[in-house]
């Protein structure tokens, strides 16, 4: 099967940083696919290189097969994009603004009129057709930009923080539709700051950092990285933590509790159970933590690194830059590095 993205060795330079540094990442057809990564990771520029808003400086980047630069078009009219930013017209009433966007992919006005009302529908908001974009509420807003990304039928639809400070029942209805999209059969590319929505939604997940891949894998997969923890209530507080050998990474004393840190806690509980029993403890309780996705990702892009980083390129006084850095600054601000 064809992918949906397939991206090698791609590299996105503005003068000294490298917001992209050959990133690899290939998205089945038909799969839910998130990004995660931290702010200035490189995810928006990705994006923005799949659209055709930046120019790639090296590798290679299609989208159903069509090379993004060479067969823009065809790779552009297979994606439907929901931004961050609200990037509307605003003089315009949503329904006119989602016809001119069909308009712009070839599609006749009178199909783009139904594709519209569609699309309006589908997210929840054909009552407010004839509303401007700034007498929509927030909520409201970002239903238009998931609207607009659906009314040229696409086969890709990139969501980039579709749920970004919205309300947590616009989010689970967000969610539930773009579940439904995908379960048409809709490839789905999202990028998300709640590890949760990307551990709800998503089949795989790939965590970016300084413009790189870190890791793909599912959220499963994944969690089943970290470690354990079993927290064990005795009837008496311990004087010291037990030796406990080496299935026991850490042991600590937290009052009449020792919590134990182990690769696997359903399996290696029995085995706690009966070395505490065999050392005289009586135990009163046991509970068992399970490595969150969320504590997976931080300790995966706290410990990785590059040598040039964002920060660090952006740090620099404009005073200590010459003109033409400061010029290249600019422009990548325009474009919207993130």
């Amino acid at each position: 099967m064809q992918s949906a993205i397939e991206t090698v060795d791609l590299v996105k330079e503005y003068g000294d940083l490298r917001a992209l540094q050959g990133l690899s990442l290939t998205v089945d057809q038909g799969e839910f696919f998130g990004l995660l990564g931290p702010n200035g990771a490189g995810k928006t520029t990705f994006i923005n290189t799949l659209v055709g808003l930046v120019r790639k400086t090296g590798g290679e980047a299609r989208v159903f097969g069509h090379d993004v630069e060479t067969d823009y078009q065809q790779a552009r009219d297979s994606i439907g994009l929901a931004p961050q930013e609200f990037n509307v017209d605003r003089f315009f009433p949503i329904r006119e603004v989602l016809m001119h966007k069909a308009g712009y992919h070839g599609v006749p006005e009178d199909e783009a009129a139904e594709r519209a009302d569609e699309a309006l529908e589908r997210v929840g908001i054909y009552d407010k057709r004839d509303e401007r974009f700034d007498w929509l509420s927030g909520g409201m807003k970002r239903r238009l930009l998931l609207a607009r990304a659906l009314v040229t039928d696409p086969d890709l639809l990139i969501l980039d923080e579709p749920t970004a400070g919205v309300d947590v029942q616009l989010r689970h209805d967000l969610w539930e539709l773009v579940t439904e999209l995908n379960d048409e059969g809709t490839t789905i590319l999202l990028t998300t700051h709640y590890i949760e929505e990307a551990e709800r939604l998503c089949d795989r997940v790939a965590i970016m950092n300084e413009g790189r891949k870190v890791t793909v894998a599912t959220p499963d997969e994944l969690k089943g990285r970290g470690t354990d923890t079993i927290a064990v209530a005795l009837d008496s507080a311990p004087a010291d933590a037990p030796d406990l050998g080496g299935y026991a990474h850490e042991t600590t004393v937290a009052g009449d509790r020792l919590e134990v840190r182990v690769d696997d806690g359903g399996s290696t509980a029995p085995r706690l159970l009966n070395d505490l029993e065999a050392m005289g403890y009586e135990i009163v309780d046991l509970e068992i933590a399970r490595t969150s996705l969320e504590e997976i990702f931080v300790d995966l892009t706290e410990r990785d690194d590059r040598t040039v980083t964002r920060s660090e390129a952006e740090t620099r006084s404009d005073g200590d830059e010459p003109p033409a850095d400061r010029e290249r600054k600019r422009k990548r601000k325009q474009e919207g590095v993130a």
